[in-house]
C-alpha cells in the first residue's frame, strides 16, 4: 500500500460538493478532507469528483480467466482488477462472485478461493475491494458452509438469484449455448443438465433457504438484494424476505415494483453508455428516465461509470451532480457508508481529478493515497510533492 499524501490544498479546480459545482480548494491531511492553510497544488483546468463506488462488478472474472482454459492465479487477477479499477476513477468496489450450482469459477470452491485470495490480497490494495456474493437460490445444501465462509472473510453484501429457469429452457432448446455454459463450468452438457436437475430437485426447500439466510444476514448487518429480478412479483418476493436493493430488474415491472417500495434500484453503466442492455433487457436510460433507477455499477467493463455519467449530462437527462452521484453518494448511501461518497470535511480523501475539457481521469486518490496518476495534473501533483521533499531535506 502507497503512502499517504502529504498535507496539501488543491486549489483552482471546480469540486462537486453539497450537490453543486463549486471553484474552491480542497484540503487534504492525514488521508481525510481537513482545514487550514497548507501547501498548495494549482489544479486549474480540472474537475474534483468524489471517488468512485462500484456496487458490482464482475471483470475480475476476465483478469483471472481472460479466456475459459487460460487461468491466472487468483491473486494476480485480483492485482490488475485493482490497477484497472483505479484507472478509471474507482476508490471502493465489490466484486460479484458468484456461488453457483453451475460449478467451476461459479461454485462454491472457486468462491472460498477468492475469498480467501482477497483476505490475503487487501492490505496491499490501492482500492478499497470488497466481496459481493452472487447466491444462487436452488443451493440450500450448501448453507451452512456459505455463511461460515462469508463471516470468516467478511463479506457485507449478498444478492440473490435464479438462473435455474433460464438453464432449462437453454438445455431443451439451445444445444449450442448449452454446450458454451457447460464449458465455462468445466462440464459435459451432459453433466451439466444433471447438475440442473439436481439443483431442481431441491426447490422445494429453497423458500426456507432464503429466509434462514436473511435471517442470518439481519443479524450480522449484512445488505442483501436480488438481481436480475424479471417481473414486480418475483421483486415483491424477495423484498418480503428482505433482499431490499434491486440490482439490474430485467423490466420496467420489476424497477417499478421496488420503487413503489422505495428499495433502491441498481443498474448497469454499460448499458446507459451502450444505450440498450446486452441481454436484450430494459433499457437502463428508459429507466433513469421515468426515475426507476437510483445508482449505477460497472457490471462487466469499469471505464463505463465516468462515462455513463457523462453521457447522461450529454444527453440533458441528468447534471453532473446528479450523475455522478449516481457512481457516488448514492451507493455509500445504499451501503450505509457514511465515511465516502462525497466530499465533505471529515470523510475519507476518496476522489479523482478529471481534465475539465478531455474529461480524462488524470489521478485518483483513495483514502489519501495516490492510486493512480496521468495527464498534467499527475505532473503537477509529483511536482508539488518533490518541491515538498526538497524542502524538507
Amino acid at each position: 500500500m502507497t503512502a499517504l499524501l502529504p498535507p496539501l490544498r488543491l486549489t483552482g479546480a471546480t469540486l462537486l460538493r453539497d450537490g453543486e459545482m463549486q471553484k474552491r480548494s480542497l484540503v487534504i491531511e492525514g488521508g481525510v478532507i481537513s482545514k487550514g492553510p497548507l501547501p498548495e497544488v494549482d489544479l486549474s483546468g480540472n474537475l474534483i469528483l468524489p471517488g468512485i463506488i462500484d456496487l458490482h462488478g464482475d471483470a475480475f472474472e476476465r483478469h483471472i480467466a481472460p479466456r475459459p482454459s487460460a487461468l491466472f492465479p487468483i491473486l494476480a487477477g485480483l492485482r490488475w482488477t485493482d490497477r484497472e479499477a483505479a484507472a478509471h476513477g474507482v476508490t471502493t468496489a465489490w466484486l460479484a462472485q458468484c456461488w453457483s450450482w453451475e460449478g467451476g469459477m461459479r461454485g462454491p470452491e472457486f468462491a472460498e478461493e477468492v475469498m480467501a485470495a482477497l483476505t490475503a490480497y487487501r492490505p496491499q490494495a490501492h482500492t478499497d475491494l470488497r466481496l459481493q456474493i452472487r447466491c444462487e437460490t436452488h443451493m440450500p445444501d450448501t448453507r451452512a458452509r456459505m455463511l461460515a465462509a462469508i463471516l470468516a472473510h467478511g463479506v457485507d453484501y449478498v444478492v440473490f438469484n435464479d438462473h435455474l429457469p433460464e438453464a432449462l429452457e437453454v438445455a431443451d432448446r439451445d444445444p449450442h449455448r448449452l454446450a458454451l455454459w457447460a464449458e465455462r463450468a468445466g462440464e459435459t452438457p451432459q453433466t451439466f443438465v444433471a447438475r440442473l436437475r439436481e439443483a431442481r430437485a431441491r426447490s422445494r426447500d429453497v423458500p426456507r433457504h432464503l429466509c434462514a439466510l436473511a435471517e442470518s444476514f439481519d443479524a450480522h448487518d449484512i445488505r442483501y438484494g436480488s438481481h436480475d429480478d424479471p417481473d414486480g412479483d418475483t421483486r415483491e418476493y424477495y423484498r418480503l424476505i428482505g433482499a431490499r436493493i434491486a440490482e439490474f430488474p430485467t423490466t420496467v415491472s420489476a424497477a417499478k415494483l421496488a420503487r413503489a417500495f422505495n428499495d433502491p434500484v441498481l443498474m448497469g453503466a454499460p448499458n446507459v453508455v451502450r444505450g440498450r442492455s446486452q441481454a436484450g433487457n430494459v433499457s437502463a436510460q428508459h429507466l433513469i428516465a421515468d426515475g426507476l433507477c437510483d445508482a449505477l455499477v460497472s457490471d462487466y467493463h469499469y471505464p463505463c461509470l465516468a462515462e455513463a455519467a457523462w453521457t447522461l449530462v450529454d444527453k440533458g437527462m441528468k447534471t453532473l451532480p446528479e450523475a455522478w452521484a449516481m457512481i457516488s453518494t448514492t451507493p455509500a448511501e445504499i451501503m450505509g457508508l457514511v465515511d465516502r461518497g462525497s466530499l465533505e470535511h471529515g470523510k475519507r480523501a476518496d476522489f479523482v481529478v478529471v481534465n475539465a475539457e478531455s474529461r480524462a481521469i488524470e489521478a485518483t486518490v483513495c483514502g489519501g493515497r495516490l492510486t493512480y496518476l496521468a495527464g498534467e495534473a499527475g505532473a503537477r501533483l509529483v511536482s508539488a510533492m518533490q518541491r515538498r521533499r526538497m524542502a524538507a531535506e
